[in-house]
């Protein structure tokens, strides 16, 4: 007998995978739709790679299959709320703002913490808020975000997060397939954004914080996400800024965005386009990227 075969999020699901899911619905009448994804992610071993469960991918793939009709949820108990759109903007904070501006070495030793889910994550949204151009928003997915200090102040933030999964010219440039970017996309890093605070003017600062960034990363996200950076990228806005300080600390230029966008309904640009640039954290990464063995 020949399966139906569809998917979702790039999973398959046949239909042995669907009489699965109605026997497991049907064996637990008193479960709600958010228990019956976490038994169903349980079932499959449907985890990240740190170990946690991916039940929020799982409920829309189940509500998916119960808008087609494929399966029948039980009736919805509760609405759940979307807790990023009502998050309200952060908050300003006052901190010393008196000029900074002298030497790299006269700056003197810089610091740089990981503060996602620390307590200083809210100082590092409330400084991209007021001070970044394009301002804060909360990332969706694996991200993480730094503060850097000197002289006992923030002097600089910078946020990473996890990399569109298309974009032509980076795809190019590291030479994978289809199947490779499927599987080892969750190893590229977005670095989404840089700031070096307004009161600041140190010479050669933004390409030392990159720097110390490729030799760091990889080590933070292996121990959080449990699993390493292989490459970072990120786009600059040329009609903005140059990139020096990418160029400085021997970013790539890989090629310019499509001005499309992942959503859109035709082939026609309907925003700016950017430069992109990468950087590999490892020699052989496009071997690594390229892998394809479980």
């Amino acid at each position: 007998m020949q399966q139906t075969t569809l998917s979702y999020r790039h999973r398959v699901i046949t239909e042995d995978d669907l009489v699965f899911i109605r026997r497991l619905i049907a064996e637990n009448p008193e479960c709600s739709r958010w228990r019956l994804s976490k038994k169903l992610c349980e079932a499959w071993n449907w985890v990240q790679a740190n170990g946690a469960l991916r039940d929020m991918v799982c409920r829309g793939m189940m509500l998916m299959l119960h808008r087609r009709g494929l399966i029948e949820l039980p009736a919805l108990r509760r609405v759940s709320r979307n807790f990023l759109v009502e998050r309200k903007k952060p908050e300003g904070l006052s901190i010393d703002q008196t000029a900074l501006s002298m030497s790299f070495a006269e700056l003197g030793a810089l610091e740089v913490r990981q503060v996602r889910r620390t307590p200083e994550e809210a100082m590092f949204n409330s400084l991209l808020e007021q001070h970044h151009y394009l301002g804060y928003s909360q990332p969706v997915g694996e991200h993480l975000k730094y503060l850097v200090f000197a002289r006992g102040r923030p002097i600089a933030c910078v946020a990473w997060s996890s990399a569109p999964r298309h974009l032509g010219s980076r795809d190019r440039f590291i030479g994978w397939d289809k199947k490779a970017r499927l599987k080892n996309i969750r190893l590229l890093a977005y670095n989404t954004r840089f700031l070096i605070l307004p009161w600041v003017t140190v010479p050669h600062l933004a390409s030392h914080i990159l720097g110390r960034m490729a030799r760091m990363l990889s080590v933070d996200w292996q121990r959080v996400y449990a699993h390493p950076i292989y490459f970072v990228e990120t786009f600059i806005d040329p009609q903005r800024f140059r990139g020096t300080c990418y160029r400085a600390a021997n970013w790539m230029v890989l090629g310019e965005t499509t001005g499309r966008g992942k959503d859109a309904p035709t082939r026609q640009v309907n925003r700016s386009i950017k430069e992109v640039l990468g950087y590999p954290l490892v020699k052989d990464f496009r071997q690594r990227l390229s892998d394809v063995v479980a």
